[in-house]
């Protein structure tokens, strides 16, 4: 029977390889060398429906002709990409081999150690650990360790260097090991830049070759959300757990469901004054309306084409944050244009040119000549100078109507998005210990930080340029206020120093802090002690300006309830104004020289300003030579970490690196998957839009916490704490930390007498109610072997691909998550740690079902798995009554059941490789 199979197989596989021969043919550059391709224009005479085909559908058709193997990539999976249509029903699973991986420190550290414990079981099982190997080239940036202790002074970048090598020296020499024991596997150190802006500047190929000499466009997936800001060079990214991610390095296709593609077609230009931070936030409230979760995004026409790349990227950028899998702009005139100014050789650009003229994909689709599910469409003269808050990036603010938005939301309740004060207190002055005067609205966070806008020079120039006005006008940022400019890449700072911005911005605060995500992820550092106890004693709703991408609750700093994000000269001008009730467009900016009022239109940069400027921020010379001191020069911290030798991790003591717990009592043969849940506790339930932060936070560690009390008990100051990103490595934090978002509301707690509610990661222990740590709890469950469930509203897990989110979820003992909605990688990463992810049909959530969350329950699934099947959440009341309710299992693909049945994605490719 086994050799019959793979007869069989064997000839499918040359069956496939003979369907497709004809499309295997050649191209020519600019300079006359010849190359070979998988043509779609030759594949479209046997399906004439992939001219009409988006283009970012194509790039994936390429990916699943060019590896049609009669095996992981069949005949049937190209016939089914080919004749994609706009609104089919989607039930197809498409296999995408992508051409590499990305990866930042924050999620590529857990990642590597997985790999390592991988090793670790294949040699102990008398298997060869180097079965255990990335079979495309992964690059890891350390991007997300670095914090802003110092801000302020010129010794702000080195002294914060200095400090995170002093954090994070267990990580680093983890990484230098895993650099030696993979062939595939590289690292840029840190200070050079932020993951994605490398990933455009540096880690972008355009085309990649074959050794025998078939050409292919760059794709990729990576282990950030923010992935897709590839997009904005014509590559198809995304973002993925590192779960997922880890499955497509050892050779697992990234599976999904062919996508609807949504068209967006941008018109006209951009007015006078208007940035591209501005577009982006409009494009991401337009599209969070337009509910495009799972589905691309591409854009076209005029206005797209007249768009640079950095506002493209940046546009790309956000897609997380509308939710879309991507935001893609096709290769065009404007692409080359970036490559040729970013220093890539001239042999790279010529290949990369010819080849997409050959396939047919290159230049910007106009209105009609691609069918699309469905077209939404932005005049960009429509678009106004605008900031997104306070606690979610789609919730935009025209810049005139901050102040009267602020007021409301300030006595709004919270779950209407305000922050439940009363009115009269919203005027009132505060004064520290140390005599500053704090009022609700004041600024104390201002930060030019992340990947979205620090990478754009048409936005750092302005920022510039503003505080070059601000300062020649004789304006000031109040000392306390905690300012910080973390550029994408160093090249940002080379343009703003020859430009002769740099001084100025220094002069407001602005100093060079960091190369890295910053303030953005979390890692804002602390404010002044007197500046936390006034905030805290007085329940102040103070603000943070930044330009990044998200603002969750609590994700910028745990005291500081309202965050904004906005442009990188809006940031500036904030910092000046002080305060965010301050109506920027018809009261003063601040006071200048000889108490002369001064208003934004005052320095506000024109165009024609920032364009002159713009010659300093593409010199290809300056991209090389920044790029190669990657491997030649990488500087002295890095190349002071030495990192242990071999081809498995000997596992040393450490609060950072610890072998993690997923493949223990593992073998070769599956268990059998659970066909029901049963006897279960609700362990939270919780409302709208719990994001990944929520979940599994990235920033501060609280002493009193669970994850605060281990690292006390195994010796670690809270001066050393670091944060839940930097130690994503080590389960015994990880696990601590989930659910322990200090601004996480578990509704199973009854409000306050004033119908507020407690925040904090608590539960009642069930039965009699105790009121304890989500963590602790867990523990009593596990131990008397009680499974746990996790009820949630709409949008559950949206925010940042963070696979801790799923892995600690796993390790409380909790089975399964039932909500309204869930976040595409969240869900997938659920899945992907064997946690059932269930989805309420209807108008049926928890609350309309009555659920307080002193019930019991099973989940019936039946051993027959299928994809988005029914299932049966019976729940059993504590007065005897019984109730059983349809869901939907959210296990949306075949290989997602099988994922499933082997308990998780990780053993289940281990199995495949040892096998």
């Amino acid at each position: 029977m086994a050799d019959a199979a793979l007869k069989k197989a064997s000839n499918k596989g040359a069956a496939a390889a003979h369907a497709f021969a004809k499309t295997l043919k050649t191209f020519k550059t600019a300079s006359g060398k010849e190359g070979r391709f998988f043509s779609l224009p030759e594949l479209a005479k046997q399906y004439p429906n992939v001219r009409k085909l988006p283009v970012s559908i194509r790039i994936v058709l390429e990916s699943v002709l060019r590896n049609c193997d009669g095996k992981k990539v069949t005949p049937e999976h190209v016939e089914q990409l080919a004749n994609w249509q706009p609104n089919a029903e989607r039930v197809d699973e498409i296999p995408f081999i992508v051409a590499r991986v990305v990866l930042q420190d924050f999620t590529g550290v857990p990642l590597l150690a997985d790999l390592a414990a991988m090793r670790s079981v294949a040699d102990k099982m008398g298997k060869n650990p180097k079965l255990i190997e990335p079979l495309v080239p992964v690059d890891l940036v350390v991007d997300h360790s670095v914090m802003i202790d110092h801000y302020g002074s010129k010794k702000a970048l080195d002294l914060n260097m200095k400090l995170e090598f002093q954090r994070n020296r267990e990580r680093y020499e983890f990484m230098k090991w895993g650099m030696q024991a993979f062939e595939t596997f590289g690292v840029v150190p840190p200070g050079f830049g932020i993951v994605h802006q490398v990933n455009l500047e540096y880690l972008a190929r355009g085309v990649h070759q074959r050794a025998d000499g078939v050409y292919y466009p760059d794709t990729l997936v990576g282990t950030d959300s923010h992935t897709t800001m590839i997009n904005g060079i014509g590559v198809v990214g995304w973002g993925v757990g590192g779960i997922e991610a880890e499955a497509g390095m050892l050779g697992q296709p990234v599976y999904f469901l062919t996508p609807d593609v949504v068209g967006f077609e941008l018109t006209g230009r951009l007015r006078e004054g208007v940035t591209a931070t501005d577009l982006v936030l409009t494009i991401t409230e337009i599209l969070r309306r337009e509910k495009v979760v799972g589905k691309f995004v591409e854009f076209f026409g005029e206005g797209t084409a007249s768009l640079a790349v950095p506002d493209r990227a940046t546009i790309g950028n956000m897609a997380p944050e509308y939710g879309a899998t991507m935001g893609f702009f096709p290769v065009d005139e404007k692409t080359v244009e970036y490559f040729r100014g970013t220093g890539r050789s001239k042999r790279e650009i010529e290949a990369f040119e010819a080849y997409f003229r050959a396939q047919g994909l290159f230049g910007v689709p106009r209105a009609g000549e691609i069918a699309y599910s469905k077209v939404v469409r932005l005049d960009l003269g429509t678009v106004a100078p605008s900031l997104a808050g306070p606690k979610r990036p789609q919730d935009r603010i025209e810049i005139g109507h901050m102040k009267s938005t602020f007021t409301e939301l300030f006595s709004r309740p919270t779950a209407e998005n305000g922050f439940n004060q009363p009115a009269e207190k919203l005027d009132q002055v505060y004064t520290t210990a140390n005599g500053i005067e704090l009022r609700n609205g004041d600024i104390l966070i201002a930060a030019i930080t992340s990947c979205t806008n620090t990478s754009n020079p048409g936005v750092m120039l302005a920022a510039g340029l503003l505080a070059k006005k601000a300062v020649e006008y004789g304006l000031k940022v109040r000392p306390h206020i905690k300012t910080s400019l973390a550029p994408g890449s160093r090249i940002v700072t080379q343009y703003l120093e020859r430009s002769g911005l740099l001084p100025y911005l220094e002069k407001l605060g602005f100093s060079l802090a960091a190369y890295g995500c910053t303030t953005c992820i979390g890692n804002a550092g602390d404010l002044a002690p007197e500046l936390n106890e006034a905030i805290v004693q007085n329940d102040l709703v103070c603000a943070a300006v930044l330009s990044g991408n998200r603002n969750f609750e609590a994700r910028i700093h745990p005291n500081l309830k309202a965050n904004f994000l906005a442009s990188p000269p809006l940031v500036v001008a904030y910092a000046i104004a002080g305060n965010v009730m301050r109506d920027l467009m018809t009261e003063p900016v601040g006071k200048g020289k000889g108490g002369r009022d001064v208003y934004l239109g005052d320095i506000w940069p024109s165009s024609e300003e920032i364009y002159r400027l713009m010659k300093h921020a593409m010199d290809p010379k300056a991209y090389k030579e920044n790029y190669d001191q990657v491997t030649r020069k990488p500087g002295k911290l890095w190349e002071n970490i030495k990192g242990v030798t071999g081809d498995t991790y000997d596992w040393p003591t450490s609060t950072y690196i610890a072998e993690p717990p997923f493949f223990k009592d593992f073998a070769l043969e599956p268990p059998a998957a659970p066909a029901a849940v049963r006897g279960a506790r609700a362990m939270a339930l919780f409302g709208d839009s719990i994001t990944t932060d929520h979940i599994s936070p990235a920033g501060s560690i609280k002493e009193d916490s669970p994850a605060g009390r281990w690292l006390k008990e195994h010796g670690v100051l809270k001066a050393d704490f670091n944060s839940y990103g930097s130690r994503r490595g080590n389960h015994e934090v990880m696990m601590r930390g989930t659910f322990a978002n200090v601004r996480i509301k578990n509704l199973m707690i009854p409000p306050r007498a004033d119908g507020s509610r407690e925040e904090g990661g608590w539960t009642l222990f069930q039965p009699g109610g105790e009121k304890m740590s989500i963590y602790d709890a867990a523990m009593k469950y596990i131990a008397q072997g009680t499974p746990t469930i996790v009820f949630g509203g709409e949008e559950y897990g949206t925010g940042s691909s963070r696979d801790w989110a799923a892995k600690g979820t796993q390790l409380l003992g909790i089975k399964a998550v039932i909500a309204r909605s869930f976040e595409r990688i969240h869900r997938s990463n659920l899945v992907g740690m064997g946690v059932l992810p269930l989805q309420f049909l209807g108008n049926d959530s928890w609350e309309s079902l009555g659920i307080k969350g002193d019930e019991e329950f099973d989940i019936l699934i039946g051993e027959d798995i299928r994809p988005q099947q029914d299932a049966t959440l019976v729940i059993r009341r504590a007065d005897g009554s019984e109730q059983r309710v349809t869901l939907r299992l959210r296990i949306d693909t075949p290989i997602e059941v099988d994922y499933y049945k082997h308990g998780g994605i990780l053993p289940y490719v281990l199995r495949q490789l040892l096998v």
